[in-house]
């Protein structure tokens, strides 16, 4: 099998101490209709467990995963009738694939339809367009939006959430507290997914697309890794010891995608410096370019770049290209989402053995791990009428369906026969058509999803290695205090803002700035809109608490 088309398919399971508080005089602009400050907050969709097959490997409530060693051979049913009514649903999402066959020529395409009782006409954009046509979409005319409108969480949309104010349906009638009842694969969605997803104006406007706690990952050649002399319990000297010693020639340790800062979200948080924004007891937030352990991860940064253990091309690259290299061998390491797991163990090539590393202490203190918002974005649904809403919401519940269902088995892989066979362990495995129709090309995918779980199809040793990092890690991830809170500043200026101390992060460690300059970066960020986020923050904050 291809190995670019299993990872396209199989992708799918997965794709501070501060020197002063961050904290803002009055604008004198007062909080924004987004903002949950003096609002009536919708009790959040009460969690309904799904029921299914037992997990091998049991999760945590600290975020754990539920694991499973094989694929479930007896399959349960999630929904009891078919949700649509005929009649045609507009959809829009991002996408990481390549585009689908037309509808007329895609039998996954058709098998989904007749499933969900509807037609669907599908608006798929690239990640790289997807900031363009989302800006072209919420200025149009809203009787012309689709029905349905995946909100990518990757980028920052300036005023997002006031044109979801504005222009999608108030869900909360239809999934807050027991209400969501009427949707049992919606009311599956755990409370976490709900909460960074957040509300806007104390209601309820989106469906999350729910996501394991661990985020942005070290992805290691074992194998490299340990002749170096990795050890579990290294250090920052350790880590910076092996990098070395593990590049020579063309070989280097250590790859980093174009926009990945060097993989700095992964030191940073090894560190133990804040994953963006923390909050303090009292209530303050405080933003990591502020905290000194921030600050040390990037010259820790520098110091590896000048050593010469990253790839010289590391701010170009992208992050495909990276991919191939990690798989050729030419880079030992790569920061990646955690859920990326599923393609580096199916395709990697024989000899490399991927593992997600340990973080390395810093000051005799244990890493810590980068916690990823618990929502891949959300789903809004177009103003309607209620009896479209319900449609909706019924067709969106199908494809929410659990892991170990008949209907997440369809959404996820085809027709058995036609899209896939079954491997020796009961696994399903694409057939040629599968690999060029799927929940990738089509990818339903963003638009509902149940919750994720560990799985790697033939390979049980993959999935208790997963686990068990998991239970190590878990315990010292850092959270972004600011998921599920709104700010005006925020879903204005944070597009600018980011970019000015992202720039600068780059620049340092690629040797073109010094150190000495951060300072006076983190000043000016702090004085165009930084102070004025930790205020709003910390506002919506209190109102969610």
């Amino acid at each position: 099998m291809a190995r670019i088309s299993r990872r396209t398919l199989l992708g799918s399971l997965a794709v501070a101490s501060v020197p002063g508080a961050l904290t803002a005089c009055s604008t004198g602009s007062g909080d924004s209709d987004i903002s949950n400050a003096g609002k009536k907050l919708a009790p959040w969709p009460a969690y309904r467990p799904a029921k299914g097959p037992k997990p091998d490997l049991a999760p945590t409530n600290a975020g754990v995963q539920a694991g499973y060693t094989s694929y479930p051979t007896d399959l349960v049913r999630s929904v009891a009738r078919t949700p649509g009514d005929g009649s045609t649903v507009k959809a829009m999402s991002v996408s990481f694939g390549t585009p689908p066959k037309p509808a007329s020529a895609n039998r996954f395409w058709a098998a989904v339809e007749n499933a969900l009782g509807v037609k669907i006409e599908y608006t798929i954009v690239s990640q790289a367009d997807y900031q363009k046509k989302m800006a072209t979409v919420m200025a149009g005319d809203p009787d012309t939006l689709p029905d349905i409108i995946n909100v990518f969480s990757g980028f920052v949309l300036p005023r997002e959430a006031e044109f979801v104010q504005r222009r999608a349906e108030d869900l909360t009638p239809y999934l807050s507290g027991d209400a969501i009842a009427d949707h049992p694969n919606l009311a599956n969605i755990p409370t976490h997914a709900w909460r960074d997803m957040g509300r806007i104006g104390g209601r309820i406007y989106g469906i999350p697309l729910e996501r394991p706690l661990p985020g942005s990952t070290l992805w290691i050649n074992q194998g490299m890794f340990a002749d170096a002399g990795m050890e579990e319990g290294w250090t920052a000297e350790d880590f910076a010891a092996v990098a070395k010693k593990a590049t020579s020639g063309r070989r280097f340790a250590l790859g980093a995608a174009q926009g990945s800062l060097f993989g700095n979200a992964v030191h940073a948080a090894a560190h133990n410096a804040p994953s963006e924004w923390a909050v303090t007891k009292d209530g303050t937030f405080q933003h990591c370019c502020a905290d000194e352990r921030y600050k040390a991860a990037i010259a820790f940064q520098a110091k590896l770049r000048g050593s010469g253990s990253y790839y010289p091309d590391s701010t170009s690259v992208s992050q495909i290209d990276l991919t191939t290299l990690f798989y050729n061998g030419t880079v030992g390491s790569m920061q990646d989402g955690f859920g990326a797991y599923l393609p580096k163990y199916l395709e990697a090539p024989d000899g490399l053995t991927p593992a997600a590393a340990l973080p390395y202490s810093v000051d005799g203190k244990p890493g810590g791990i980068v916690a990823a918002r618990r929502s891949f974005g959300y789903t809004v649904l177009k103003k309607a009428k209620k009896e479209r809403i319900q449609l909706l919401l019924r067709v969106l519940d199908y494809l929410a369906a659990p892991f170990g269902s008949q209907e997440w088995e369809l959404v996820h892989y085809g027709i058995e026969g036609t899209h896939f066979t079954r491997a020796a362990d009961g696994s399903p495995e694409p057939t040629k058509l599968g690999e060029v129709e799927n929940n990738t090309n089509l990818p339903l995918k963003y638009l509902a999803e149940g919750p994720q779980v560990l799985f790697v199809p033939g390979k049980p040793d993959a999935v208790r290695a997963l686990h068990a990092w998991q239970e190590k890690t878990v315990p010292y991830a850092i959270r972004n205090a600011s998921y599920g809170l709104q700010s005006r500043t925020k879903n204005s200026q944070g597009t600018t803002l980011k970019a000015l101390l992202d720039d600068t992060v780059t620049g340092i460690v690629a040797g073109r700035l010094p150190l000495s300059e951060w300072d006076a970066v983190v000043k000016k960020w702090r004085a165009q809109g930084g102070d004025r986020m930790a205020e709003e923050f910390a506002k919506d904050h209190a109102a969610n608490t």
